[in-house]
């Protein structure tokens, strides 16, 4: 199952991080719905019922857009099937959270869905999944981050590290069109993952403004998670997988599903108990566990100043350390092992920079 995720990353750097390619093989930033970017919180806890970014196909929305041609919406996690009759969508009695992708033909409320081409991707840094032996051991699971990764591949001969502001400034340095190359430019942060999913519109039987959910499609764990849990999110590695999944003109539902495959391909880390609470939302809550430490972590000062953050800011630009000087301990600029900046990048980024330790590698 999935029932918990992080996604981090500001609207903007969402767009960014999330460039895909169409049918032709070039590539796009894809843009936010209208009024969406409002709707979505960064969160270090995301648990259903929340809002997350989702990729999908604009001709969802507009039916003269073309299909291989991608938009980024805020959806409530937890479907809900157009055909549900209670004015409150709360009041449905079953989950929908996640769905098994070999029962996707066989239930109602995910079959319609799937045959109508309505197939999603949810975006995020990674996600939780609780290990039942000895108790409950949370671990985070997320694509390695060996490389600087292109937004939904890998880009070759880099190192992880390389910050949003390095590129900024390195734009700046290449003359007038450096914001423009800036805006453009190849995503060089944290590798998002890409989660396959469905999702649908409900619209209040009384009327009101249409409601549009997502569910999770999970399949078996490969080898390497299956001592954390039996069942995982149905991954997709790559621009090409994004793209066969999301262009429902090209490649029809039964081809679709066939690449929903457990893939061997992330890495993870075990956290602290302090992610069980879903009311825990700061840093604390993906941040690598040290061998043999059991000890709750309790909120630091600068975990409550991220906290108030991702609660009262307004997502839309990410605030600059230098702007109040009360951030500076918390968000300030960071040094590698090697001298190198690290201002724009998140921290497990900081981790893998300046840990000798690394993730388990699958």
């Amino acid at each position: 199952m999935c029932g918990r995720t992080a996604c981090t990353l500001a609207p903007d750097e969402i767009s960014r991080a999330s460039m895909y390619q169409d049918r032709a093989g070039r590539r796009h930033r894809p843009q936010w719905r209208d009024g969406d970017p409002d709707k979505y919180r960064p969160s270090y806890n995301k648990s259903p019922q929340s809002n997350s970014p989702v990729l999908l196909s604009r001709k969802h929305f507009d039916k003269e857009a073309p299909v291989d041609e991608c938009v980024l919406a805020a959806m409530r996690w937890g479907l809900v099937p157009y055909w549900f009759r209670e004015n409150d969508p709360n009041k449905m009695q079953y989950s929908t959270n996640n769905c098994r992708s070999e029962s996707l033909l066989e239930k109602k409320s995910y079959k319609d869905p799937l045959l109508k081409g309505q197939r999603c991707v949810i975006l995020a840094d990674g996600f939780y999944e609780w290990k039942r032996e000895n108790g409950k051991q949370p671990f985070f699971i997320y694509f390695p981050q060996s490389q600087v990764q292109g937004p939904l591949g890998t880009t070759e001969g880099q190192v992880v590290g390389t910050s949003c502001q390095d590129s900024k400034n390195q734009g700046s340095e290449e003359g007038a069109s450096g914001h423009a190359e800036e805006e453009d430019s190849e995503w060089t942060g944290w590798r998002l993952l890409t989660i396959a999913g469905l999702f649908d519109c409900w619209k209040p039987p009384g009327g009101g403004e249409a409601l549009y959910t997502y569910t999770v499609i999970t399949v078996n764990s490969s080898p390497s998670l299956q001592s954390i849990h039996d069942r995982m999110p149905a991954v997709l590695d790559g621009e090409e997988e994004v793209r066969r999944w999301l262009d429902f003109g090209e490649v029809r539902s039964l081809d679709a599903l066939k690449l929903l495959q457990s893939k061997d391909t992330l890495t993870f880390h075990p956290v602290s108990s302090f992610v069980n609470n879903s009311r825990n939302n700061s840093p604390e809550c993906l941040q690598p566990l040290e061998p043999g430490n059991n000890k709750e972590l309790r909120p630091s000062a600068s975990s409550k100043l991220m906290m108030s953050w991702l609660q009262n800011a307004t997502p839309r630009k990410r605030k600059e350390p230098e702007e109040d000087a009360k951030d500076k301990g918390a968000l300030g600029e960071v040094k590698d092992e090697h001298g190198k900046s690290t201002k724009g990048v998140g921290p497990l980024q900081k981790w893998l920079l300046n840990s000798n330790k690394r993730p388990r590698n699958t």
